[in-house]
């Protein structure tokens, strides 16, 4: 059983219920847990050991998992405000990831502390959509006339670019990925939200909008595509088990209290009306301190924890049958460990999505050579290879078939390209000496695929060229060195130097060596490591690098 956990949002109501559970039935060595501000985050360890003594070590670390370590301790307005921090923050959010991931504070803290599960309660589909990109939207606009774009609007167009979900769910996603993958996480579960607490398009309540509430339809958009990335990254190689429970009510309640308490613009200050003539406008905004201060906005509350406090009136609507309704944070983390422990709950969401999709077919199988059959022959009739277009990813495909359909030209089987006296450099000879009569120096140039020839010094190039990958308004590149342009060859480039070729010769022992073993041993050595072909079928030469060089296949 597992001995070190790391709970993201561990302070919160759902997340120190999943603390308790957790000591109270795994007997846990150590618990992390991470919390956005300190003070939480110590309060919530108090707690815990208070309850539990020096039974299991609690740990207390803090920050917004969503930015780089030297921003997890400022507050978001803080970011937005500063030109600087703005800047760095779009850095991190949409440019090189490898370095986005170094500084990355999630990616520090499962560094740091290297658990065997994580616990992620954090409402990450709340704080997404509170971010507002309908509001920065409207902003944007507002800078917008027909002479261009206002200048002046500069830092409501980053903080726009800032707001977007899908960027952040998806860089979010890849760090949990090569983290947990890096560190050996055994477990990842997610404690997630249905965005509108199990509700329709019909729901009511809004955030004091109109409703449909756009903010609250963000927030499901945000918390089902943190799903869709979830579903992937439980199908990828090496990583750690993936669970998601999602609760589909409203959780509640910490406890029952009258405090001072603020509506949704933050104020909590109770202020004597003016009285003013309706004469067809209205200011949105007025200086508080115009007006007279009567009090505090103090009221009997019921505590929900991140969903914010409740008077008794919007708790019996929200809870009320038809409505919501609640599940209790307990409920949640008993859950939770019932997961962890392997237990089949039928209430994990990535099993469920698993046992709905429909997965490739026997009658697709047979099929399938029916129309590889079928190209070939008309391939034959045409007189015209069907390689690649380009327009299938990663850029590596179509620079592989290109490849593979030169030797096959060249040599006609697999057996031939490693025949004895056949060497790296009589290949690339071979090859670039039939870039013509291929049909490959017309068609890969011109649909974006470069031919570095034999000597690595020269290119054939169409107007075009597909890596790297022009973003922006960028036309030209330079490189800084020849690792630079090597790695752009290996993404997307044909590449006929000697040593490509000595690669490509590797490739083939390697699958005929395979074969021949499946010859011999029958189904037990039938997987994706095994060449199967009896043919120089280039696709299939093509898949086999991919599950075996590039990691690129299905486990499930």
């Amino acid at each position: 059983m597992y001995h070190d956990f790391l709970i993201l949002g561990g302070a919160g109501l759902v997340g120190l219920q999943v603390c308790r559970h957790i000591v109270q039935q795994l007997d846990p060595r150590r618990i992390v847990v991470a919390s956005l501000l300190p003070h939480e985050a110590a309060a919530a360890c108090a707690q815990l050991r208070a309850e539990f003594g020096d039974r299991t070590a609690f740990v207390p670390e803090s920050g917004n998992l969503f930015v780089p370590a030297d921003l997890a301790h400022t507050a978001r307005g803080d970011i937005l405000a500063s030109r600087d921090l703005r800047r760095q923050l779009l850095v991190d959010l949409y440019d090189d990831f490898d370095e986005g991931y170094e500084r990355n504070h999630l990616v520090q803290l499962v560094r740091r502390h290297r658990p065997e599960v994580i616990v992620d309660c954090v409402n990450t589909a709340t704080g997404l959509s509170y971010q507002d990109v309908f509001d920065g939207a409207a902003k944007v606009r507002d800078w917008i006339s027909d002479d261009g774009f206002d200048k002046d609007g500069l830092p409501d167009l980053e903080a726009f670019l800032l707001s977007q979900s899908v960027p952040q769910l998806i860089r979010h996603v890849r760090f949990v990925h090569r983290a947990t993958t890096e560190y050996k996480t055994s477990v990842y579960l997610k404690v997630g939200t249905t965005g509108t607490g199990g509700m329709g398009l019909n729901i009511p309540y809004t955030h004091s909008e109109d409703k449909p509430s756009k903010v609250l339809l963000a927030k499901n958009e945000a918390a089902f595509g943190h799903t869709g990335l979830m579903f992937l990254l439980a199908r990828t190689p090496d990583a750690p088990i993936v669970k998601e429970v999602k609760p589909a009510a409203m959780i509640g309640y910490r406890g029952v209290q009258v405090k001072v308490a603020s509506d949704k613009h933050r104020n909590s200050e109770l202020v004597a009306p003016h009285t003013v003539e309706l004469d067809g406008g209205l200011e949105l905004r007025q200086d508080q301190a115009t007006y007279e201060r009567v009090g505090e906005l103090e009221v009997p509350i019921v505590d929900t924890g991140e969903n914010g406090v409740f008077t008794r009136g919007e708790f019996a609507a929200i809870t009320a049958l038809g409505q919501m309704e609640f599940i209790t944070p307990e409920e949640i983390a008993r859950t939770v460990v019932h997961e962890i422990r392997g237990a089949n709950t039928g209430q994990d969401i990535i099993s469920a999505m698993d046992g709905a999709v429909l997965n490739p077919s026997y009658k697709a199988g047979l099929l399938r050579r029916a129309a590889l059959s079928d190209l070939a022959q008309v391939e034959e009739e045409s007189g015209t290879p069907s390689v690649a277009l380009g327009r299938l990813g990663p850029p590596e495909l179509s620079k592989l078939l290109f490849e593979a359909h030169l030797l096959r030209f060249c040599y006609g089987s697999l057996d031939a390209v490693v025949a004895e006296g056949v060497t790296p450099e009589s290949v690339a000879a071979t090859l670039q000496g039939a870039l013509e009569d291929s049909g490959v120096a017309k068609t890969a140039p011109s649909i974006g695929i470069p031919v570095l020839l034999a000597d690595g010094r020269r290119i054939l190039r169409g107007p075009r060229i597909n890596v790297p990958e022009a973003r922006g308004h960028t036309t030209a590149v330079k490189w800084k060195d020849p690792a630079e342009l090597d790695g752009w060859v290996r993404r997307g480039w044909i590449d006929l130097r000697p040593r490509n070729m000595a690669s490509w010769q590797a490739r083939f022992r390697k699958m005929l060596q395979s074969r021949a073993a499946l010859r011999h041993t029958g189904s037990a050595a039938a997987n994706i490591h095994t060449w199967s072909a009896d043919t120089f079928e280039i696709g299939e030469v093509v898949a086999w690098i991919f599950n075996n060089e590039l990691q690129g296949y299905r486990v499930k």
